[in-house]
């Protein structure tokens, strides 16, 4: 064992960061905005979230009937037959998200500093609230400094209604986005899944399902969605290609996955909501036609079939504690998980000699425990698991990211701890740990690199206004 710290020692770079975290969660301003949600609704964060962007069973209501629930001031004409009615917000209901961070794998990357500072990682912008009479939107635009430009980011402009079906209560709405599960109401899909961020420094495995990410911020869909007797969910969406940044009309030479007609996407889900616990289980998936590289030509298809549970656990206290002072409060138990797993038959890239066969699955395993302690702290574990078919050209040998042995075998765990000192402001640390990346424990990428080389730890301050 040597003596003196090793090259790219997280202990510097991460006693400062904890010094300024520490510095910002004990500085309480006398007043503080809040995100443009809180502000239209009237209502505290916690209210809709445990802790961003985990949603309570209210939080789920306001997303599922539009986003335009308000006791804010408006401005407002009824409708007659000169005159179309208005409904519409005073004030604009536009949010900011900054967050800032700090990431250390175990081993540096080969030519590169350990320990990267962003400030910021990412700066957002939401236009989210009510438009009109039904009609409200989640809209995010994002600065990301490893790109250093601003770019659409997730986005959810909704329709939405309400009626009776069978004697009982339908909820329903039309749905505009650019990524599939970002309508969803859970947290237990892709889009708003554990976990709830994460580097974009760090290596990360090279295989993953398409519905689990592959076509985020580049589609864009329409679809329709209805909750019967506060139980039965069902969405479907079909989208198309909308790569941000190309030329229009587009030529896809860019990309690898530029969707031949649509790609229809599926969502069923049932709840069991009660006083203390909320169950939901689910199916979704996807099926995508694409040519790599054109819009014309051979195909590669892809069809993701998923699973999805949610379990969440609210446990009352009435007597006080160092999280809860003033009973009654609550603290919340979650577990959830989803599968996937992705069939393709990848004809285009065979063709062009970018795979070794072309029938290839993979199948992904993604869990996590979670535990609040109110809404201002809370701790959680997670495990993921990636298997498919062995591919020595698709996953070929390449330093850092990628395979010597041509598998996609990724496996490892998660470990989070978040602070939300204030409801605008949250202090997280997290901890990735690989056991197998891309298909070896040891000398994985052909280049003498092994997988815990790759854990992570991650440092973030978000703040919200």
């Amino acid at each position: 064992m040597r003596s003196r710290p090793r090259q790219g020692s997280l202990l510097p770079p991460l006693t400062r960061f904890v010094f300024v975290l520490c510095v910002i969660a004990l500085y309480r301003p006398t007043a503080f905005a809040v995100p443009s949600y809180a502000r239209q609704t009237g209502y505290s964060c916690s209210q809709c979230h445990t802790t961003p962007p985990e949603l309570t069973a209210e939080g789920r209501d306001f997303k599922l009937n539009g986003y335009v629930l308000k006791a804010a001031p408006s401005i407002t004409a009824e409708s007659n037959k000169k005159t179309a009615a208005l409904d519409l917000l005073s004030t604009l209901p536009l949010s900011v998200w900054f967050q800032s961070s700090l990431t250390s794998t175990k081993s540096p990357q080969p030519g590169t500093q350990n320990g990267s500072v962003e400030f910021p990682q990412t700066l957002s912008f939401f236009l989210s609230g009510a438009w009109a009479t039904n009609v409200g939107s989640f809209l995010q635009v994002t600065y990301s400094a490893v790109d250093d430009h601003f770019s659409m980011d997730n986005t959810d402009i909704r329709y939405a209604n309400q009626s009776r079906l069978l004697g009982k209560n339908f909820n329903y709405g039309i749905t505009l986005n650019n990524n599939p599960t970002v309508e969803d109401l859970w947290n237990s899909t892709p889009a708003w899944g554990f976990p709830f961020f994460a580097s974009d420094v760090a290596p990360t495995p090279m295989a993953s399902a398409v519905i689990n990410g592959g076509l985020a911020q580049d589609v864009v869909g329409l679809g329709g969605y209805g909750l019967w007797n506060n139980q039965l969910y069902a969405a479907a969406t079909l989208y198309r290609s909308d790569h941000v940044g190309a030329s229009q009309p587009l030529t896809g030479q860019d990309s690898s996955l530029n969707i031949q007609g649509v790609a229809p996407y599926w969502r069923v889900a049932w709840q069991h909501p009660s006083k203390n616990n909320y169950f939901e289980i689910g199916t979704y998936g996807i099926h995508v036609s694409a040519t790599p590289g054109s819009v014309t030509g051979p195909k590669d298809t892809y069809t993701d079939v998923a699973a999805d549970f949610q379990y969440d656990a609210t446990l009352p206290r009435v007597a006080p504690d160092f999280f809860c002072q003033k009973p009654p409060c609550s603290n919340v138990l979650s577990f959830r998980g989803t599968y996937i797993r992705e069939t393709s038959k990848l004809d285009a890239t065979f063709g062009a000699e970018g795979a070794s066969q072309s029938s290839h699955h993979l199948n992904t395993l993604q869990a996590n425990a979670e535990y609040h302690f109110g809404n201002k702290v809370s701790t959680a574990v997670g495990f993921f698991n990636t298997t498919g078919t062995t591919d020595a050209v698709l996953y070929a040998p390449a330093e850092v990211s990628g395979s010597n042995n041509g598998s996609p075998q990724s496996n490892g765990y998660i470990l989070n701890l978040s602070w939300w000192p204030t409801m605008n402001i949250g202090l997280e640390a997290q901890y990735t740990g690989y056991t197998k990346f891309n298909g070896a424990k040891t000398n994985y990428d052909g280049s003498g690199r092994n997988a815990s080389a790759n854990n992570s730890t991650y440092l973030s301050a978000s703040f919200l206004f």
